[in-house]
């Protein structure tokens, strides 16, 4: 890593709040060069936190989607195999049909391996995969190194990516996998640090909704029986509305009167908790 690799550290982006237990451990990590394993409910930050990261750093930002059907090559690389075959049945096409390099199309990590400057790669949601294609991308990533079979070939990174892996805690995460990653878990924010994060997406915001908002919010996820809290993102969007809405006032909020519920609710049986504690004024 060059002297000014180690001098750019990471503080935060404008539209992420950042503590400094976190900001510490994406700074060491990057130095030790290991993946920063992220885990936390969902809306508390992970993913953004990658994408804050690439754009303090003023980096690229290579996102991996894993599902549970994928398997690792699908993220090294893909033989177009299908391309191949019309090219030599049609023979219209400026491609080489005898190299098949040609027709091998780097996968999301591939793409981080090969990219001329160093890039943040995230890997999100890493818990829907199975055990194997886990520990296996682990020893990729650690290598930074794969081959292609089909050509015989050895892709070695050029630069070594910042790795930033997300996982929902859906399943647990082998034991070798968290051996080699250091590990953050994000809490969901305290009030204070949600206004914070509030102020930064809506600078101008009335303070009036932003203190009433934020703890009818709190409220809301105190409920028990609702399976899927109102995160941070769904605040965010709440706010959106209201701010949207001209007929909107803040002291609807106050006398119990709570607007756009599907924002904050996504699932239904939850919506029908929420408007049955709305209805009763049990906020």
């Amino acid at each position: 890593m060059s002297t000014e690799e180690i001098e750019r550290t990471f503080s935060g982006g404008t539209k992420y709040v950042l503590d400094e237990e976190l900001a510490k451990i994406v700074n060491i990590t990057m130095a030790l060069e290991m993946p920063l394993l992220l885990k936390g409910e969902p809306g508390t930050g992970k993913t953004m936190l990658a994408y804050a990261i690439a754009e303090s750093l003023r980096m690229p930002l290579i996102v991996l989607n894993v599902k549970s059907s994928m398997k690792l090559i699908d993220a090294l690389y893909q033989y177009d195999t299908l391309t191949r075959l019309n090219d030599s049945r049609f023979g219209d096409s400026k491609r080489d049909i005898s190299n098949i390099e040609d027709y091998i199309k780097m996968g999301k990590i591939g793409q981080a391996f090969v990219a001329d400057e160093r890039a943040v790669l995230l890997i999100d949601e890493i818990d829907k995969a199975d055990t194997d294609f886990q520990d296996d991308m682990l020893d990729v990533l650690d290598q930074m190194e794969f081959d292609i079979l089909e050509i015989d070939k050895t892709i070695k990174a050029k630069q070594r990516p910042v790795i930033v892996i997300t996982s929902n805690a859906k399943k647990d995460l082998s034991d070798p996998f968290l051996g080699r990653c250091n590990f953050h878990h994000i809490a969901f924010p305290e009030p204070d640090m949600m206004r914070e994060i509030v102020q930064v997406h809506f600078p101008d915001i009335n303070q009036d909704l932003l203190e009433t908002a934020v703890k009818a919010f709190y409220r809301l996820r105190e409920f028990k029986e609702v399976e899927k809290k109102p995160a941070t993102r769904e605040l965010i969007n709440w706010i959106r509305a209201m701010n949207a809405d001209p007929d909107f006032r803040v002291k609807d909020i106050i006398k119990g009167d709570i607007p756009y519920l599907g924002v904050l609710f996504k699932k239904s049986p939850d919506y029908a908790i929420a408007q049955r504690a709305v209805s009763r004024h049990r906020l």
